[in-house]
């Protein structure tokens, strides 16, 4: 699959609305075509990350963003079905505690990025910060292109200290978004995710979209690119996001540690 058309490039103009969130481009074949294809990457995904975490060198970071409701659970669930969790984690950002905003807002970010051999997924992230603030206007542009700057020197201390970095929007429309509120709120086995408080963001739609632009076109770089992965179909997400990771991990030249030496004069009993 060509994910390059997904990836956002540095320096090239960029606009939300040439991506459409109903997209399916990833899917093919019948339904049980793309679920088998699913498991297909799921299990590669695993063999890799084994790899990642038997060598203990590289390590890769997910990050996460999207309205509610955009499927980030979803894509946790689905993508990493077939993973071992040893090696692997997730990290979630809800709103701050007041430990962590008496410190600078990427404090409780940085201590929860990848040890050595392992992968994390960050569901929400650091770009939080220059979203949610910036939309409710907590912070002002001054201070907002301060942080898109501070947010990708942090991101180059982690590329070059070994870490590989991916960033996907999952990009849904606000039909959808609504059609999934409604589901929550009539689901009695999901009515425990819907949350009045979204519905006040959700008026903010148009003020979001504009923050996530901003933020996707002032902080993708060659080394951490933003994807833009169509969402209003949970599949096509899901399949997306799956062949992008696949592509990253088949990218970092992953290799089971040789056997030591010394192991060779070893007799079991």
């Amino acid at each position: 699959m060509n994910i390059d058309k997904y990836c956002i490039k540095p320096g090239k103009k960029f606009s939300l609305k040439a991506f459409k969130p109903d997209d399916k481009s990833a899917r093919s074949g019948s339904k049980e075509d793309n679920a088998q294809r699913l498991q297909e990457l799921a299990t590669e995904i695993n063999r890799l990350q084994d790899i990642l975490h038997a060598q203990g060198k590289r390590k890769l970071l997910l990050v996460i963003q999207g309205m509610d409701a955009s499927g980030k659970d979803g894509t946790v669930k689905h993508v990493f079905s077939e993973c071992d969790p040893l090696g692997i984690r997730v990290a979630s950002f809800k709103a701050p505690s007041a430990e962590e905003l008496a410190h600078d807002y990427l404090w409780r970010v940085h201590s929860q990025v990848p040890c050595a051999g392992e992968l994390v997924i960050f569901n929400r992230s650091h770009y939080e910060d220059v979203l949610i603030v910036k939309v409710h206007d907590w912070i002002d542009d001054k201070e907002c292109k301060r942080r898109y700057q501070q947010i990708k020197d942090f991101e180059k201390l982690l590329l070059e200290t070994g870490t590989t970095i991916v960033k996907c929007f999952l990009h849904i429309s606000k039909e959808e978004q609504k059609l999934r509120f409604e589901e929550r709120l009539n689901d009695p086995q999901k009515v425990w995710k819907f949350n009045p408080n979204d519905l006040k963001e959700r008026a903010l739609w148009d003020a979001y979209m504009q923050a996530y632009e901003n933020a996707i076109a002032e902080t993708t770089t060659e080394a951490a690119p933003w994807y833009i992965i169509p969402a209003d179909s949970k599949t096509n997400r899901n399949l997306l996001i799956s062949e992008i990771l696949l592509q990253t991990l088949q990218k970092m030249n992953l290799k089971y540690p040789p056997k030591p030496a010394e192991y060779n004069s070893i007799v079991i009993e």
